[in-house]
């Protein structure tokens, strides 16, 4: 069981489109729980979480971890997708792996390679799946999902994700 963190903060219009990708991992029961992780939104963040079904935590991701009740967690920023085919691959990983891994980018969503090396490394841009005891560990350090994200030896999974665009 699977249980989404998503770390937002006034961005109720990519949250909606998050959850709406996670819909079908919900219904085959892969999905346990999504807790929205809110660092002080100011916007209806709240309500669409609360609307969706979700956990609602105020605060930093470290407190999402706590109440996840999944063995493994999947953090994700707010606007990305999953593209078709994710439930499976990622019910594979987990029977299997105890490394984190990481989505591919859509090829529709892929830039250019300079525009990559140039441009600002998002960590949790291709999402992050990683078991609920090493993301317990990292969150000690850790301030944001993205923190504890960052330099993790992953593998890359055969599913896709579409990128949230930056803010």
């Amino acid at each position: 069981m699977l249980s989404v963190l998503i770390e937002t903060r006034n961005d109720e219009e990519g949250l909606a489109r998050t959850l709406a990708s996670l819909i079908g991992g919900a219904v085959e029961g892969v999905v346990r729980d999504v807790i929205v992780c809110d660092a002080g939104s100011t916007d209806q963040t709240h309500r669409v979480a609360e609307h969706a079904g979700c956990h609602y935590v105020a605060g930093a991701v470290a407190a999402g971890i706590g109440q996840a009740k999944g063995d493994w967690l999947l953090l994700l920023e707010p606007g990305a997708r999953l593209g078709e085919g994710w439930i499976e691959e990622v019910a594979a990983h987990t029977a299997r792996q105890t490394m984190p891994a990481r989505f591919s980018r859509a090829r529709a969503n892929r830039t250019p390679f300079l525009a990559r090396v140039f441009s600002g490394n998002r960590a949790l841009a291709e999402g992050l799946l990683i078991s609920k005891r090493q993301a317990s560990a990292l969150a000690k350090n850790a301030r944001s999902a993205e923190a504890l994200a960052r330099g993790l030896a992953t593998r890359r999974l055969n599913a896709e994700i579409w990128v949230a665009p930056p803010k």
